[in-house]
């Protein structure tokens, strides 16, 4: 029988050619992200055909049986890309801005192409080695103790699903009493929480919320009030969910204050740091969020306030056995594998069995780059965010919210929700910045979010300048109206 050439495997000099044409698309974006203009600014709720038009439908088209041919398909995905929403440029400031470092990515072809399993440490002990390596100095950064670990994850979402599994497993045991179980969050805390609540097996009731205080942040007192009334009824609280940096606001809780509490009350303090937790690496940051280092389980995203990219979650807890406890499961068919290694197998501390090896796209940036540059580029961030609420708050007609970190909320003072809406359709108008809107206290709210590492002082002039713009155009009309 003839032996063919592999249709999947290219050659080298096809592979060289891909690579080029692959680099110079990087380089032109990356080259054109301070200058182009922004896609994806159409209001949430905005009248206009949803249906499916040409190019959407061009982009659903099945594959073809024969070969494509890579330059065409580069442009395919160019097209698709510039109709997203604008997520890694500088002068995108709505949700949490995701740059997306260019040497993670460089990382993650690397690994792609190397394509190990890394979910068991006697797999690829080396590998392993470099993403355990990551998580014990993230540990050590939120002083947990030596006994701490956790895994690289997609995001806090995930994370925040396998800390529930080990609280619940460590304080509830099996099931008979889980119908009972009760985790305590606010209406900031991010949806993840009720999600994974929901996963896991438990009703909306078994999630309650905690009031807040008047800087909307979860109210100790009001927590402890209902955590007693709770048990006292019969409940089982078992999970306490502080948030350091909300997504709506970003206001940190009280998490030394919370920690107390949960120690009081026989809870698993659990931080939401997704936003937050990169601001961690600086002076600032370790302030607000004093208390962090008690938690006994701490979900961040890299992919927020470390410039990562999509995907670069990290899940740490204070103790790596109750991970395991959670997740830990054998099969015949793994009875190859050396499973006594003095590395983690991460099959055995998350919900995935084939995980991908997310390690090298933290790993080669950290290292690369070294600690100090992404601590400057925090301090950067924060900087800028007090220039920000400054400028804002010196514009008469605008009322703000004085801000934990870098997510920033102002309102016309005088307007209503339909005034408020159409300065955010001023301020998009020209197609040169992005943010958003949120509801605080019932109200529409513009918010604007500094953490982009492309994000620079002449960035925000701009931005402050264009809202400047919009106000003076938007608030006469609302004050006649009134």
């Amino acid at each position: 029988m003839r032996e063919l050439r592999p249709g999947l495997e290219p050659r080298q000099d096809e592979i060289a050619a891909m690579m080029a044409s692959a680099t110079s698309f990087v380089s032109e974006f990356i080259g054109s992200l301070d200058t182009a203009p922004l896609n994806g600014l159409s209001a949430a709720g905005s009248a206009g055909d949803h249906g499916i038009d040409a190019d959407t439908a061009a982009l659903l088209a099945p594959p073809a049986e024969q070969p494509g041919e890579f330059g065409r398909l580069l442009e395919t995905f160019r097209g698709a890309a510039e109709q997203a929403a604008d997520t890694a440029g500088p002068n995108t400031f709505a949700y949490f801005p995701g740059g997306g470092l260019f040497t993670s990515a460089v990382a993650e072809l690397l690994a792609c192409t190397v394509n190990r399993f890394t979910a068991a440490a006697s797999m690829a002990p080396g590998l392993v080695a470099m993403e355990h390596g990551v998580i014990r100095w993230f540990a050590r950064q939120f002083g947990l103790p030596a006994a701490a670990g956790g895994l690289i994850t997609t995001g806090a979402s995930t994370g925040a699903l396998s800390a529930l599994l080990a609280a619940r497993q460590e304080l509830l045991g099996d099931p008979p009493y889980h119908h009972r179980a009760t985790v305590y969050t606010t209406e900031h805390t991010h949806l993840s929480v009720a999600k994974a609540a929901r996963i896991a097996g438990m009703s909306a009731d078994q999630v309650r919320l905690v009031p807040v205080t008047e800087n909307l942040r979860m109210d100790p007192e009001a927590a402890q009030r209902l955590i007693v009334e709770d048990r006292a009824a019969g409940r089982i609280p078992f999970l306490l969910v502080a948030t350091a940096g909300t997504t709506n606001t970003g206001a940190v809780d009280r998490i030394d204050v919370l920690a107390d509490l949960a120690r009081d009350q026989g809870l698993w303090l659990h931080v939401d740091a997704a936003y937050g937790g990169g601001f961690q690496l600086t002076e600032r940051g370790r302030a607000a969020l004093a208390g962090i280092e008690r938690a006994d389980s701490i979900a961040l995203d890299p992919h927020k306030s470390m410039f990562f990219p999509y995907s670069s979650g990290v899940l740490l807890v204070r103790d790596e056995r109750l991970l395991h406890a959670a997740h830990s499961a054998d099969a015949a068919y793994l009875q190859d594998m050396d499973r006594e290694t003095p590395l983690p197998d991460y099959q055995d501390l998350g919900t995935e069995m084939s995980r991908g090896y997310r390690g090298l796209r933290l790993w080669l940036p950290l290292h690369l780059h070294g600690v100090a540059a992404f601590r400057a580029a925090l301090d950067e961030k924060l900087d800028l965010a007090r220039l920000v609420h400054a400028e804002l708050r010196a514009i008469p007609e605008l009322e703000t919210l004085t801000p934990d970190l870098t997510v920033l909320n102002f309102r016309l003072r005088e307007g209503d929700d339909d005034a408020n809406r159409r300065l955010l359709e001023a301020i998009h108008a020209d197609r040169r910045v992005h943010l958003t809107s949120t509801r605080i206290h019932g109200r529409y709210t513009l918010r604007l979010c500094v953490l982009n590492h492309r994000t620079h002082l002449r960035h925000v002039e701009q931005v402050v300048s264009i809202v400047k713009d919009a106000v003076a155009a938007v608030a006469p009309r609302t004050l006649v109206a009134l």
